[in-house]
């Protein structure tokens, strides 16, 4: 991959705390409307207070802290609902999580990768860092309790998504992201989004050619995860199906780390192709 400057070696170079972002993330989100890479529904359903608010706690290090020519944008949601631990399937998803970061790591893409964690429920276990800083999820900071909020937090991790390729692109730095929202059942605990106004944010991401937008839907015995996923926009080729035994579970998170690891490498276009499961 080719670089200006700006270092190969590394994405970023952040201090042990996470800088605050230069602008506010509804600059960022109108700056991405003005340019085209925004729709105003889109907008619309960002253009909210707390979210903003939400979006902003996640956006991390600093622009001119980012090193690289090209950067990756790895982003995980993973289900911090109740259902996750009574289905005994906690360590499953904590190891799954850790595995993504370590294969990322191992590649040879790992020194261009800024990647960021939002549980389902809201907590932001790491903003937007380097790889190398990236929190593990351990039996310390991951307690799945709450519901299943999908389209609220859904809109949050997207916008996150979006704010921050649009401040790193207007700093001349090639963005690809690669999203994946993890969950073991529909939507439960919404109070402001629908799946439409998801749809809405994957449509506009998806437009650019440059970012992937996967799920993966933990099997709870009764959920149609391909048509929850596919209402919310996205692809069925993105989406994973895995059943609610542990071996199954790590078994997808490391169809998808192959996936990101394969997305790392590309340039141009990263939306096509999607997972053989």
């Amino acid at each position: 991959m080719s670089k200006s400057s700006r270092s190969s070696k590394s994405a970023a170079t952040p201090p042990p705390v996470p800088s605050p972002t230069t602008k506010a993330a509804s600059t960022l989100l109108q700056e991405a409307h003005e340019q085209g890479a925004l729709s105003a529904a889109a907008l619309t359903t960002l253009d909210v207070v707390d979210i903003g608010a939400q979006i902003q706690a996640g956006l991390g290090v600093r622009v001119d802290d980012v090193t690289a020519s090209e950067v990756v944008l790895l982003t995980m949601m993973p289900d911090d609902s109740s259902s996750i631990d009574s289905a005994g399937n906690t360590a499953a998803v904590r190891d799954g999580h850790n595995l993504v970061l370590e294969a990322l790591g191992a590649s040879k893409q790992s020194g261009e990768v800024l990647v960021h964690t939002r549980y389902l429920n809201g907590h932001v276990l790491f903003p937007y860092g380097a790889l190398e800083h990236a929190t593990r999820m351990s039996s310390q900071n991951y307690h799945p309790r709450g519901s299943t909020p999908l389209y609220d937090q859904a809109v949050v991790l997207l916008g996150t998504v979006i704010a921050k390729a649009q401040e790193l692109s207007a700093a001349g730095i090639a963005v690809r992201t690669v999203t994946l929202l993890i969950s073991d059942g529909g939507d439960y605990g919404s109070t402001r989004c629908r799946a439409a106004d998801v749809r809405t944010l994957v449509k506009d991401l998806l437009a650019q050619e440059n970012h992937i937008v996967a799920a993966m839907g933990i099997s709870d015995g009764s959920t149609d995860f391909r048509r929850v996923f596919g209402e919310m926009g996205i692809a069925d080729r993105w989406i994973l199906t895995p059943s609610g035994s542990a071996a199954e579970i790590r078994r997808a998170f490391q169809v998808f780390s192959r996936s990101a690891i394969s997305a790392g490498g590309m340039v141009g276009q990263v939306s096509l192709g999607g997972f053989a499961n």
